[in-house]
């Protein structure tokens, strides 16, 4: 299969005024200039001087398992009662039939992070799924891709106002380093041969100490980030920041982790104190500072079909728009860390391309084919 004749943008610094991308058995095999484009071999599909884009990927949403034709009947997202559930799965929570499926392809979104959401200090295994499937399982590209955690003011509202720990946000750090320190005590007595009574929890943890999987931290507020990454620190748990609505007065703290923020929801309002300093500049000014930032709509707080509109506004407000472009595809997959799958045009990457009639940050622009791992699905 080849798509040929538009404006091809790899968001891997490469663009190519007429440009191709082959594709087979749904990796992407070839790209480039049309000049010099080999002989096409099977399929082809004309752009007719569009342009030719990876698809678009949201570092953190709650598609599938907050459904948007639902009430409570639709709504997995939290499991409030316990403030450490890091054993639970998204996978077990995803509808593949919720309608923001559909509206997501439409919009050029191919792939996505789905967890659980923020009412507990560590609220289980996130997964990094293709935005097309009946099947849960044949959608997934990696689950666990991280372990959701969080500060500030969810978990407070969730359980404080409900006379239980954690009431304020010292209770919220030591929970989570008192429970990362009983998981690295079974993780050591395991690898030394001790005898242990089996706990899901702490198992689900040990990836986490090991530096095998990531930690997704909710945080708004600068004093909420610099507390994760002091305690996510003591115990060398690699992490990203996501929301990271005040990351602006912590910009120096965040560029010297060498962290990927994961801003958004960025067409929402300020909703709850802890955002009141929200900005659309932000991802600009972080930019600026020498910062590659991701965006994400944390769906459905803001619709998944809206993240390009996200990086066109931030684009007008500052962010460079080439930046931008990888905010919504190659930085949003190396937070998730499958950027080996994912995220761009490259050779060996599953063909999640998008076909558009012009700019996709032009307000008129329509997809006109979106294929994911090289079926076309639009």
């Amino acid at each position: 299969m080849r798509i040929t004749n538009g404006r091809l943008i790899t968001a891997e610094g490469q663009e190519f005024e007429h440009g191709y991308v082959d594709f087979k058995d749904g990796v992407i095999t070839g790209f480039g200039d049309m000049a010099s484009a080999p002989a096409a071999d099977g399929e082809v599909f004309d752009a007719e001087n569009g342009y030719i884009l990876p698809g678009f990927i949201d570092a953190h949403t709650h598609i599938g398992i907050m459904e948007q034709s639902k009430r409570w009947e639709g709504n997995d997202v939290n499991e409030a009662n316990d403030p450490v559930t890091p054993q639970l799965r998204a996978v077990d929570g995803i509808y593949p039939f919720d309608t923001a499926f559909a509206d997501a392809v439409n919009s050029g979104v191919t792939s996505a992070v789905v967890g659980p959401g923020s009412a507990n200090i560590i609220g289980g295994q996130m997964a990094f799924i293709k935005m097309h499937g009946t099947d849960i399982s044949d959608m997934v590209v990696k689950a666990p891709c991280a372990m959701k955690m969080a500060l500030g003011e969810n978990p407070k509202s969730v359980y404080g106002l409900n006379k239980k720990t954690p009431q304020t946000r010292m209770a919220s750090a030591s929970i989570l380093r008192e429970t990362l320190t009983k998981a690295k005590n079974y993780m050591e007595k395991k690898e030394a041969g001790e005898k242990v009574n089996y706990d899901e929890k702490l198992e689900a943890l040990i990836p986490v100490l090991k530096g095998e999987l990531v930690a997704h931290i909710h945080c708004h507020r600068c004093d909420d980030i610099l507390t994760a990454m002091r305690v996510l620190g003591e115990f060398n748990v690699r992490y990203q920041i996501i929301h990271c609505t005040d990351g602006v007065r912590v910009a120096r703290q965040l560029k010297e982790a060498g962290v990927i923020p994961v801003l958004g929801p960025i067409l929402s309002g300020s909703t709850k104190p802890e955002t009141e300093e929200k900005s659309l500049k932000a991802p600009g000014i972080l930019y600026n500072e020498g910062i590659e930032v991701a965006l994400t709509t944390d769906h459905g707080v803001t619709p998944l079909m809206h993240l390009v509109v996200s990086a066109a506004v931030c684009a007008r407000e500052g962010l460079d728009v080439n930046a931008a472009i990888r905010a919504i595809t190659i930085n949003s997959a190396k937070a998730a860390e499958v950027d080996d799958r994912v995220g761009s045009i490259k050779v060996g990457k599953d063909a999640d391309i998008v076909v558009w009639s012009g700019h996709p940050f032009e307000y008129l622009s329509q997809t006109k084919a979106v294929f994911i791992s090289g079926e076309r699905v639009k």
